[in-house]
C-alpha cells in the first residue's frame, strides 16, 4: 500500500485485503517520522515498543466494529494523555496527567493508535506555530514558511503524512489556519461537541477540541467517535445534528471587503473557490463583514482578553520569565482589565452580534477565506504580534458566534505554497459542513491545481437525525437497547433530565421505568440517555412502542429539548415512585 494519502477508508481496505497490518503500518510511520527532517513537530512521544504494542494487541476480528481500527493519530500537546507529560509548550509548567482526556479515550476505545504529542504556540496562544522553545514546525511545502498555529505540529503531522489524523484545539482559528497553511481538512466543531475534559484551557468558554485529516469524510469518522456529553466540562453539550440545504446559500466576501495583504496568490484562490462553488449549484451572496470584523477585533482587543490568564494565572504570577516573550506580552495585556471592562465588551459585542445575526439570516453558510496571507518564520518573528493578528483575520470571530467551521484546500499558486477557504455555518450543522465541504473539496480538486491527491473516498450525503432521550429498559446493556441499536441509532450523550421529573416502577414484562414530568418538583434530575438515529428510523421505532409509553418532550439539565419517552398518566397509578435512586439502572442495582 501506497502511504502518500493516509484516509481510513485506505487504510482499511488494505487490512481487510491482507496486504496491511497496523504493525506494518506502524512500523512504516515510525521509520518515516525517524526521518523526517522537521524535527519541532512532536514534543513526546510513548516508546517505539509501546507503539507497537498498541497496533499488536488490535484483533482483526474487530476491523467491521471498530470505526478507527488501527489508524495513527497524534494529539496537541494541550490535551492529557496518561504517562506523557502535558507542557502546551512550557516545559516549566509541565504535569503528568494519570488518564487521556475523554477524547483520547473515546478515540482509543475505538481502535485508533496513539504515536505522540505534538508541538504548539505555547498555551495555544497564537495562530503561527512559532511561540515554542522547542522550535517552529515549518509549512510542510516549504521550509521557510510558518506552519500555522496554534496546532503547528498537529497539522503537519498530517500534511507530511506522519498520521492519518490528529487532534489540535481551536479558540481563535487554532484548528483552520495551520489546516489552510499544509493543505488537509481542518474540522472546528461546534463548542462542547467534543468534551474538552483533560484539555488544558486557553479560554475556556470558547475552546474546542478541532480535527486535521486528509477528508471530510475522516474527520467526520473521527467526530463521531469522539463526540457526547461529558459531566467533567463545563461547556460540554448532548450532540444534536442540523441539516442543512444541498446547494446552499454561501454568504462570501464583496470585493471591497476582501483583504489578503498583498498576497494575489491567495486571492485567485479565492476566486477560483467561488466560481467551483457556484458551479456546484450554490447561490453566492455578497454580505457585509464589517460586524464580524468587529467581532473577531475583540478576542485580543478587548477585556475578553482576560479570559487566557484563568487556566495558568498562579504559573503566570509565578513564573513570568518561562513563557514565550509573545505570549507573555498578551497575558500581560490580560492582566490590566477589570469585570467593569468585561461587562462593557459584553454589552458592546451584543449589538455586534446581532448586526452579525442579520447577516447571516441571508445565508445558509459563509464561504471565506481560512487566512489571508501566510509569513516566513523571519517575517514572523520579526512582527510576532502584527503578523500574528492578521492571520486571523476571518477566523477570529467564530467561536465568539457559536458556530461550526471547516476548512479545506483551495489550491496553489505558483510559488507552490497553499491556500484554503473555510465553510461556516450553524451550531450542530457539523456533519452537514463537512458533506459541503467534501462536495467542494472534490470540485476543486479537478482545476484548482492542488497538487496533493484529492481524497479518494466521497462522503455520502448525510441522512437527517434525531434524538431520542431513553430512562429505563432502552439504556445501553439494558434488555430493550437491541431495539435501538438494531435500527442503527448511536449514543450520543449521557446525562440528566431537568429537576422537575420523577421516575416510577411500572408492572410491566420486561420491568421498565416510567419517567413523568412534574411541574413544580426539585429533584436532582434523572440519569438518561440520548440517542440519535435517522427520521426513518425513529418513525419505525415509536410505530412499534407498547402503551403505557409515549413520545414527548424531555427537558435535559442543560436546557435543551429532546423527544423521549414519558408514561400514560394512567400507569403511573400506584406505581413505586422510584425517583431518589437517580435512575432506572441504580434502582435496577439496588435490587441485586
Amino acid at each position: 500500500m501506497k502511504l502518500e494519502l493516509l484516509e481510513i477508508s485506505q487504510i482499511h481496505a488494505a487490512y481487510h485485503a491482507g496486504t496491511l497490518t497496523p504493525v506494518q503500518l506502524i512500523t512504516a510511520l515510525l521509520e518515516r517520522i525517524a526521518a523526517f527532517p522537521d524535527k519541532a513537530v512532536f514534543i513526546s512521544r510513548p516508546s517505539e515498543a509501546e507503539i507497537l504494542a498498541q497496533a499488536a494487541a488490535l484483533s482483526l476480528d474487530d476491523l467491521n466494529r471498530l470505526p478507527l481500527f488501527g489508524i495513527p493519530f497524534v494529539v496537541k500537546d494541550n490535551i492529557d494523555v496518561a504517562g506523557l507529560p502535558t507542557t502546551a509548550s512550557c516545559p516549566e509548567f509541565a504535569f503528568t496527567p494519570a488518564k487521556d482526556a475523554v477524547a483520547v479515550t473515546r478515540l482509543r476505545a475505538a481502535g485508533a493508535i496513539l504515536l505522540g504529542k505534538a508541538n504548539l504556540d505555547q498555551f495555544a496562544t497564537g495562530l503561527n506555530g512559532t511561540r515554542s522553545p522547542h522550535g517552529a514546525p515549518r509549512c510542510v511545502f516549504n521550509a521557510e514558511y510558518i506552519s500555522g498555529g496554534s496546532s503547528s505540529g498537529s497539522a503537519v503531522s498530517v500534511g507530511a503524512g506522519l498520521a492519518a489524523f490528529s487532534l489540535g484545539t481551536d479558540t481563535a482559528g487554532s484548528g483552520r489556519v495551520p489546516a489552510g497553511i499544509n493543505n488537509i481538512i481542518g474540522l472546528k466543531p461546534t463548542i462542547g461537541r467534543i468534551p474538552a475534559t483533560g484539555v488544558l484551557p486557553a479560554c475556556q468558554s470558547l475552546d474546542c477540541i478541532s480535527i486535521f485529516a486528509n477528508s471530510a469524510a475522516d474527520a467526520l469518522t473521527v467526530l463521531r467517535a469522539a463526540e457526547g456529553f461529558d459531566g467533567g466540562d463545563p461547556y460540554s453539550r448532548p450532540v444534536q445534528n442540523r441539516a442543512l440545504p444541498a446547494k446552499p446559500r454561501a454568504g462570501i466576501l464583496p470585493a471591497a471587503a476582501r483583504e489578503f495583504f498583498g498576497n494575489a496568490e491567495a486571492a485567485a484562490l479565492y476566486e477560483t473557490a467561488l466560481a467551483r462553488a457556484e458551479k456546484l449549484g450554490w447561490t453566492l451572496v455578497k454580505i457585509d463583514y464589517a460586524p464580524f470584523l468587529e467581532i473577531a477585533a475583540m478576542l485580543y482587543g478587548s477585556a475578553f482578553a482576560a479570559e487566557r490568564l484563568t487556566g495558568i494565572k498562579h504559573f503566570f504570577a509565578r513564573s513570568p520569565g518561562a513563557i514565550d516573550p509573545a505570549v507573555r506580552s498578551i497575558l500581560e495585556g490580560a492582566a490590566k482589565y477589570s469585570a467593569v471592562d468585561l461587562f462593557e465588551a459584553q454589552h458592546k459585542q451584543a449589538g455586534l452580534k446581532t448586526l452579525a445575526r442579520a447577516e447571516l439570516a441571508k445565508v445558509d453558510i459563509l464561504l471565506l477565506p481560512t487566512a489571508p496571507t501566510s509569513f516566513t518564520v523571519a517575517q514572523m518573528q520579526a512582527d510576532p504580534i502584527g503578523a500574528n493578528s492578521k492571520l486571523g483575520l476571518y477566523t477570529n470571530f467564530v467561536n465568539f458566534m457559536d458556530l461550526a467551521a471547516i476548512a479545506l484546500p483551495a489550491g496553489f499558486g505558483a510559488s507552490g505554497l497553499p491556500a484554503g477557504v473555510t465553510l461556516i455555518g450553524p451550531a450542530f450543522a457539523d456533519a452537514a459542513l463537512a458533506a459541503l465541504a467534501d462536495a467542494l473539496h472534490h470540485a476543486l480538486g479537478a482545476g484548482a491545481g492542488i497538487t496533493k491527491a484529492v481524497p479518494q473516498t466521497r462522503l455520502p450525503a448525510p441522512k437527517p437525525e434525531v434524538t431520542i432521550v431513553v430512562a429505563g429498559a432502552h439504556l445501553s446493556g439494558m434488555v430493550l437497547n437491541h431495539e435501538l441499536t438494531a435500527l442503527d441509532a448511536r449514543l450520543v450523550a449521557t446525562t440528566r433530565t431537568a429537576p422537575d421529573y420523577k421516575l416510577f416502577a411500572l408492572a410491566t414484562t420486561p420491568p421498565k421505568p416510567g419517567l413523568a414530568h412534574c411541574p413544580g418538583f426539585a429533584g436532582a434530575g434523572i440519569a438518561v440517555e440520548v440517542w440519535a438515529l435517522t427520521a426513518e428510523a425513529f418513525g419505525k421505532f415509536v410505530a412499534a412502542l407498547p402503551a403505557p409509553m409515549g413520545i414527548g418532550k424531555v427537558t435535559l439539565a442543560d436546557g435543551s429539548i429532546h423527544p423521549g419517552f414519558l408514561c400514560e398518566a394512567y400507569a403511573l397509578e400506584g406505581a413505586e415512585d422510584i425517583t431518589a435512586h437517580g435512575g432506572w439502572r441504580a434502582y435496577r442495582a439496588a435490587l441485586g
